[in-house]
């Protein structure tokens, strides 16, 4: 059994309403679970790595094959982990290189973008894109979304503006984001995913390969004006590929199929739709939308404990010398064991119903 910290309740537990209903009757039932879920975020991912570990080194053994894994941005990177033969050493690999990333004093786009690929390639190791394709277990899927107009351009002037007229067309009405960008999910082809069509906006579906993969992964994280995009991605609709969380920053869709489970470990206890939902309190992910998941996240007095009182944030690469940064982001890591050992003790204790609370 797991050891308990002192502190309390570190971890927060939430449900959709079918999701709560289930688990409140069955308690955790790991058959029942068919997806992975994964959010954009950047740095906040590492407040989430110990927790990763337990699903990946524990839990995932258990779920029902095929799983479907998804993500936008760092949530893609998070799943290429789990989609791997050995994901907890792929988590360990992304682990260490994300928090060792070093940088020139003012670096532009460019070296951002190259640090970037080099910290994707530590997460792959040699073999990680055939593995994921293989995994007889993990069926991983990618969320991109491919630019219209001077969304495409990597002019700053150009880009800059219209990211800003965009952002205001979304505080019209987010489907006006679909002037703009098109969904494009890059699909493990053994199984269709639950959320391979969706409503709302334009939407490509691609299948992955050896030849896309790794552009699929950097395109999903590419932030605009500070990550460069990827252009014409290998079986994709010629165009420029940026962020998927800019459509899809916490998952804006079903995330599992209506007989299964989505199991989401995330930051918040709440979901954002859109990039530039982040600071709208009026914009969450509809109950629809999240009825079957289950949502795990660290709790706000878990939090306030932290360095800083806040979890990693990309903000950090500026706020903080890269040795105070880097010092800062290990003290958390090591910090968020007390998750792990909390997550551990419910699962392993059949406590789940009795610490679920409503999404």
């Amino acid at each position: 059994m797991s050891r308990l910290n002192k502190h309390g309740n570190s971890v927060v537990f939430s449900a959709g309403p079918a999701a709560y209903c289930e688990i409140q009757a069955d308690g955790f039932v790991a058959e029942r679970f068919g997806t992975l879920a994964g959010a954009s975020g950047g740095a906040k991912w590492l407040v989430l790595s110990q927790l990763d570990r337990i699903i990946a080194g524990q839990v995932l053994p258990r779920l029902q094959s095929p799983l479907h894994l998804i993500g936008t941005s760092i949530g893609a990177w998070r799943m290429a982990c789990y989609g791997q033969n050995d994901p907890v050493a792929a988590i360990d690999r992304f682990e260490e290189a994300y928090l060792s990333q070093t940088y020139s004093q003012k670096p532009d786009r460019e070296e951002i973008t190259a640090k970037t690929a080099e910290v994707l390639d530590h997460l792959l190791g040699d073999q990680g894109v055939q593995e994921i394709l293989a995994n007889p277990r993990t069926r991983t899927h990618v969320m991109t979304n491919r630019c219209r107009g001077p969304l495409a351009t990597e002019h700053v002037v150009g880009l800059a503006l219209g990211l800003v007229s965009v952002a205001t067309l979304n505080l019209a009405s987010r489907t006006l984001l679909g002037t703009a960008f098109d969904r494009v999910l890059f699909y493990d082809k053994r199984d269709l995913p639950p959320f391979h069509s969706l409503d709302g906006f334009p939407m490509y579906q691609v299948e992955l390969s050896e030849r896309n993969l790794k552009d699929a992964i950097l395109a999903t994280g590419a932030i605009p004006l500070v990550l460069s995009g990827v252009r014409d991605i290998d079986g994709a609709p010629p165009g420029m590929y940026r962020d998927g969380g800019i459509i899809d920053y916490h998952l804006d869709f079903p995330h599992s199929a209506p007989d299964k489970l989505a199991l989401y470990v995330h930051f918040y206890n709440f979901l954002k739709p859109g990039w530039f939902d982040k600071r709208l309190s009026w914009r969450q992910v509809s109950t629809e939308k999240s009825d079957r998941t289950l949502l795990i996240s660290p709790s706000p007095e878990f939090v306030a404990r932290l360095p800083n009182a806040k979890i990693p944030e990309r903000s950090d690469f500026s706020n903080f010398a890269p040795a105070e940064r880097e010092r800062i982001w290990r003290t958390t890591v090591t910090a968020c064991k007390e998750m792990a050992d909390e997550l551990q003790d419910v699962l392993e204790n059949n406590r789940l119903a009795e610490r679920v609370q409503p999404l």
